[in-house]
C-alpha cells in the first residue's frame, strides 16, 4: 500500500467496503498465534521528572518515563498478554530510557524508531496539595509528535494485532500522528483487527471542535470505545460535541495540534447537542450482558445517567460495538446492544489519580483477550484501575496477574 491513506469512511474507500456494520457486538477476535500480538498501539511516550513539592523551590525529582499507549502496553504485559508498542524517540540518553523501560516491562519495542532530527518529549509532575497534582508539558515538536505511517505499515506487515488501541491523544500531537493513526485504524479494519478508542480528550493538544471533527469520522470503526462520561459528545453524529465539552482525563497535555481538514464522513445525522447536559456517566462492553439491564427508551433531562444512556444508544447505532464509560470514583457502566451493566469502584485509599483511566483499559482489555463477559471486563478494569490510584506513577502500580485478587485482603495483611 503506497501513498496517503484514503480516510476509513471516505469516498474511494466505500466502493471497495463498508464500515463493519456495527462492529458487531460479539464479533470475534483473530484468533492467538506465534506473531501475532494480542494489542498493538502507538503514540507519544515521555520522560516524566516528578518532584516532591513546588518546582520553583527545587529539590529532587524521581526520573521515570509516561505515555496513555505506554502505559496501557505495560498494563497489558504485566497482566500476561504479548503487547507491542510503537512510536518515536529522539536519538537522546531520554530515548533510551523510554525503549530500556519499555523492554525491561516486557513491552515489544522492535517497531519503535529513533528521530535524529528531535528530541524525546518531556513532562514534570508538580503535587500542589494532597488531591492536586500539576503536570507541565514540554512535546511541541518532539520526536514522538512527527511518528509517520511508515512505522504502522511495518507493524502490520509482519501480523496484523489482535486488538489495536487507539488514544484521542496522538491525532492532537501533528497531522503526521495523525495520519499515522488514520493509517492503522485502516489496516485495522482491512485485517480484521478489533479496534479499541479511549478518548482521551486534552483540551490544551486542540480544541472540542477538531476532536469531535476526527473522532466522528473513526466512529464507525471502532469496537470498543472507552471514554469519560464528559468526552461522549465529543463522539457524537451532527454538531453534539461542538460546545460545552470540557474534556477530561488524568491531566491537560501542552503542545500544538491542528484538525488538518479532516471530515466527519462516517458519522450520521442524529440529536444536535448533549454537552450541557452532562454531569457523570460511564461506557462499556459488547456481547451479551447477562444481568443487563435495559437501556432507558428515551432521554430525560436533568438525568445524567439517563442521558449517558441515550448518548451511548447513539453511538451503539452509529456501529460502535460497546461503548465503556468511566465515572470516576463511582466505577464504569458497559452499554451494548443488549443493555447496561454497571460495576462500583473499587474502595482504596487514593494515593496518585494519574494513569488510573489507562490502567483501567488495560484491565478491560486484558479481559476482553481472556474471553470474558462484560461483567468480567468490567470487574478487572475497576480492579486495575484501584491498583493505580493506590499507587504512584503512571504506570509502576499496575498489577500482575497472580496480585489481582490482593484488593480483598483485609487492612494489615502480610504476605509471605
Amino acid at each position: 500500500m503506497t501513498g496517503q491513506p484514503a480516510a476509513p469512511g471516505s469516498a474511494d474507500q466505500r466502493g471497495a467496503a463498508a464500515p463493519r456494520p456495527g462492529a458487531a457486538p460479539g464479533r470475534p477476535l483473530l484468533p492467538g498465534q506465534p506473531g501475532r500480538p494480542d494489542v498493538f498501539t502507538f503514540g507519544e511516550t515521555m520522560v516524566a521528572l516528578r518532584g516532591s513539592g513546588p518546582l520553583k523551590l527545587g529539590g529532587t525529582m524521581n526520573v521515570s518515563i509516561a505515555g496513555a499507549e505506554s502505559n496501557v502496553a505495560i498494563g497489558l504485559a504485566r497482566l500476561g498478554h504479548d503487547v507491542r508498542w510503537a512510536g518515536a524517540v529522539g536519538e537522546d540518553e531520554a530515548g533510551q530510557l523510554v525503549l530500556r523501560t519499555l523492554r525491561a516491562e516486557g513491552v515489544g519495542v522492535s517497531d519503535a524508531s529513533t528521530d535524529p532530527g528531535a528530541p524525546t518529549g518531556l513532562l514534570l509532575f508538580e503535587p500542589r496539595l494532597p488531591e492536586v497534582t500539576r503536570v507541565h508539558y514540554y512535546r511541541a515538536g518532539s520526536a514522538g509528535s512527527r511518528i509517520g505511517a511508515d512505522v504502522i505499515q511495518r507493524a502490520f506487515s509482519a501480523a496484523p494485532p489482535r486488538v489495536l488501541h487507539l488514544t484521542g491523544i496522538t491525532p492532537s500531537l501533528s497531522p503526521t500522528a495523525r495520519a499515522a493513526a488514520r493509517f492503522a485504524l485502516q489496516l485495522a479494519w482491512e485485517s480484521g483487527s478489533l479496534v479499541c478508542l479511549d478518548v482521551n480528550f486534552r483540551a490544551r493538544l486542540w480544541t472540542a471542535e477538531a476532536a469531535a471533527e476526527v473522532l466522528r469520522e473513526w466512529i464507525p470503526f471502532v469496537d470498543v470505545l472507552i471514554a469519560s462520561d464528559d468526552e461522549l459528545p465529543l463522539c457524537l453524529p451532527g454538531d453534539g460535541g461542538g460546545e460545552g465539552s470540557s474534556g477530561g482525563g488524568e491531566g491537560s497535555q501542552g503542545a500544538e495540534g491542528a484538525n488538518g481538514g479532516l471530515r466527519a464522513e462516517g458519522a450520521g445525522g442524529g440529536p444536535a447537542r448533549w454537552a450541557s447536559e452532562q454531569e457523570e456517566a460511564p461506557t462499556a462492553g459488547a456481547g451479551a450482558c447477562g444481568d443487563a439491564m435495559p437501556l432507558p427508551p428515551q432521554e430525560a433531562p436533568g438525568d445524567p445517567a439517563a442521558t449517558v444512556a441515550a448518548q451511548a444508544r447513539l453511538l451503539l447505532d452509529q456501529g460502535v460495538g460497546e461503548v465503556v464509560v468511566k465515572l470516576g470514583a463511582k466505577g464504569a457502566t458497559a452499554f451494548t446492544h443488549d443493555g447496561s451493566l454497571h460495576r462500583p469502584a473499587k474502595p482504596v485509599r487514593a494515593v496518585d489519580a494519574v494513569g488510573a483511566g489507562d490502567a483501567f483499559v488495560a484491565g478491560y482489555l486484558s479481559a476482553l483477550l481472556d474471553g470474558e463477559g462484560p461483567a468480567g471486563r468490567l470487574e478487572r478494569a475497576v480492579t486495575t484501575g484501584a491498583f493505580a490510584v493506590a499507587s504512584p506513577g503512571d504506570w509502576e502500580g499496575a498489577p500482575t496477574r497472580a496480585e489481582l485478587g490482593m484488593l480483598g485482603a483485609p487492612p494489615g495483611t502480610v504476605v509471605r
